[in-house]
């Protein structure tokens, strides 16, 4: 049997932990939840990944918006290039012309040679020009050689002969030139002159 004092003492229990629990609810606003450290993570990984598919998304559409815009350039590059090319093959079509009725020939090859002349200029002015070849040293960087000629009038290495030009567009090489370079004589051996 429990004695009164021990009732007072459970009710009082009671009363101390009614009070606390009204306070504890009371501190609360309406609509606001006390997440657990659970929920409140789960929130931050929404979150996180909410905001990394919009990244993914500006990074996707960055990376398209750029592709167009290069591929964009590069046609009006061409486009450039060919509007500066257009008069010199409208000025070969005239020299086409004029060649099969023309009865000097000197006439035809000085129209051809003013053609090539512009057209040279157009290269230099779109920044291509012609490596330099009949005379300078072999560089292997600019010139591919295909022959070899033994000769004494040239240094050994130095391009005797162009067979077909070379380009550059800056710095970067187009085409290499096709050359044929020099090389020395073999030289004589004099016993074997002698036996001979």
């Amino acid at each position: 049997m429990a004695t009164n004092d021990q009732r007072e003492s459970d009710g009082g229990d009671e009363a101390r932990a009614q009070p606390a629990a009204a306070k504890q609810g009371a501190g609360d606003e309406p609509g606001e939840k006390a997440g657990t450290p659970l929920e409140e993570a789960l929130a931050e990984v929404a979150r996180i990944r909410d905001q990394l598919l919009r990244t993914a998304a500006d990074f996707d559409n960055f990376r398209k918006r750029t592709r167009r815009e290069l591929d964009d350039a590069h046609k009006r590059g061409k486009e450039e290039f060919l509007r500066e090319l257009l008069p010199v093959f409208d000025n070969l079509e005239r020299a086409a012309v004029h060649a099969g009725q023309a009865s000097d020939a000197k006439a035809v090859a000085d129209g051809v040679g003013i053609v090539l002349k512009q057209f040279q200029d157009t290269l230099g002015k779109v920044g291509i020009k012609r490596i330099p070849a009949v005379g300078v040293a072999f560089d292997p960087s600019l010139h591919e050689a295909i022959q070899q000629v033994e000769t004494d009038d040239h240094p050994p290495g130095t391009i005797v002969a162009e067979v077909q030009p070379g380009y550059a567009m800056g710095d970067r090489l187009v085409r290499a030139a096709m050359v044929v370079v020099a090389k020395p004589r073999p030289k004589s051996d004099p016993e074997k002159t002698e036996a001979n």
